[in-house]
């Protein structure tokens, strides 16, 4: 399918299959969550996922609306060399967007999910020498986080295997002097693991703010803690558990995300 058999008079959610209607759901989901949990930066910063049953096609949002606008119909489809295959909306995409998404899609298949940011508590911390320091358990659950370090506007295509590089097989990746990206296997779980990722700076800044020195935990407990976060460890980090009262929340405040 391409942008031009896009029927406009038909609904999207019967233009398109019935697993990939979930996705859009879920993920116009996950837009209106980071608004409401204030992730967000005007227009910019993406979220993405993947079309099930694919290795090159996923969703991303158009280059124009709000997080608090998108919706399940509004989501534009590319593919991995950003073509666009479905796009009913007036929006293009942002390219910075796709270089990002696109190196981590066509890299990683383990990953249904990819959420980047720029919010202050992240930026602080990206640009912050030591980097997340495991002041709390809400850091030591990322003990084993990513970095790459800033080369400028993510717009060249050559960054991009540089980028996945830095990430390794790792859930979490600090952008140096830029801001955050989290991946998981489904939408909830990079929500979550954004969420907690995000919060693990808050803390950090506050922490730092109070001018007093910081007492850190020894090492092997930092590594016990990350452990037991694990997904085969017992607190299970993966975020379905949250998913559903999460979208209840959603229903309660505006439920046309759905739409």
């Amino acid at each position: 399918m391409n942008t031009l058999s896009v029927q406009t008079h038909k609904p999207v959610r019967e233009q398109v299959s019935a697993a990939e209607w979930e996705v859009r759901v879920n993920l116009a989901a996950c837009y209106r969550l980071m608004h409401e949990f204030g992730m967000v930066e005007m227009i910019a910063n993406h979220i993405s996922a993947r079309i099930p049953d694919t290795e090159s096609e996923f969703l991303i949002n158009p280059y124009g609306m709000l997080y608090d606008e998108i919706t399940a119909s509004s989501l534009i489809k590319i593919d991995l060399e950003g073509n666009v295959l479905f796009n009913a909306t007036g929006y293009g995409f942002n390219r910075a967007g796709y270089v990002i998404h696109s190196a981590v899609h066509g890299a990683r298949h383990d990953v249904a999910c990819v959420i980047h940011t720029h919010t202050l508590a992240g930026m602080t911390v990206s640009a912050q020498k030591q980097g997340l320091l495991p002041i709390a358990q809400s850091a030591m659950r990322f003990s084993d986080i990513a970095y790459h370090d800033y080369e400028g506007l993510a717009l060249r295509l050559d960054e991009r295997a540089r980028l996945v590089q830095s990430l390794g097989d790792r859930e979490a990746l600090i952008l140096r002097n830029h801001g955050l990206l989290t991946v998981g296997d489904s939408i909830p779980e990079c929500f979550n693991n954004h969420y907690r990722l995000e919060r693990a700076c808050q803390l950090q800044v506050m922490a730092l703010s109070c001018n007093s020195e910081i007492r850190l935990p020894p090492e092997e407990v930092v590594q016990s803690t990350y452990d037991g976060f694990s997904k085969s460890g017992p607190f299970s980090r993966r975020g379905l558990v949250e998913w559903p009262s999460l979208l209840r929340r959603l229903d309660r405040i505006d439920p046309s995300y759905a739409s």
